[in-house]
């Protein structure tokens, strides 16, 4: 059982989160209201598996307050969580070492494969959340290497499972993949975006 540490200062959305997120994953959720009591949390439960930090509860800031938990949870992933933080802030979070940037709009279970992203050692950032950074340069300019290796798998015709199997990561993280290379290459779904792959010479 993993060990996931959620800090905000919004409690209904707190506590709505740790409840879907501990009943989804089966894992044991944590709870704090201030960057001061995360870091005393980290001290005495922690390391973490992930620690999710809202930006905008007492005591955060950046880069220090994001350094500052990164170092208690002896290195271990520190992500930032926010409802209003602009792509600026999420790009600075990323740049500091964080694991990624979870919106609070994201749906339950983008939510859950977003988690189980970070924790298996992957960074999350969201596409749409950073759609203006990317430019008028076409959809596939936004690929990430990540996303490449599983649109490599998609047009050789395996599995959401045999993708995840051959790449060492979790299903649920390859199905994230799938829906955010749809996505960019404005494909209709997996074998549309195999095709395109092919006819853009992609891969």
């Amino acid at each position: 059982m993993a060990k996931i540490l959620i800090a905000d200062d919004h409690v209904l959305v707190r506590a709505a989160l740790a409840r879907y997120v501990s009943a989804a994953t089966g894992d044991e959720v944590f709870q704090a209201n201030s960057l001061p009591m995360a870091l005393t949390m980290m001290a005495k439960n922690g390391p973490f598996d992930l620690v999710l930090l809202d930006y905008t509860m007492p005591g955060m800031s950046l880069p220090s307050g994001l350094q500052r938990a990164i170092e208690a949870n002896a290195q271990h992933p520190v992500a930032l969580l926010s409802g209003t933080a602009p792509p600026e802030v999420a790009r600075r979070a990323l740049a500091g070492g964080a694991c990624g940037f979870v919106p609070k709009t994201i749906g339950p279970d983008c939510m859950i494969a977003a988690i189980a992203q970070m924790m298996a050692g992957e960074v999350f950032r969201p596409d749409d959340f950073f759609a203006p950074a990317l430019g008028a340069r076409g959809p596939a300019s936004g690929l990430t290497p990540r996303e490449t290796d599983v649109l490599r798998g998609i047009s050789a015709g395996q599995s959401n499972k045999e993708i995840a199997r051959n790449l060492d990561i979790q299903e649920v993280t390859i199905k994230l993949h799938v829906k955010t290379i749809c996505r960019k290459l404005q494909a209709r779904n997996r074998t549309h975006a195999a095709m395109l792959a092919r006819d853009q010479a992609l891969l």
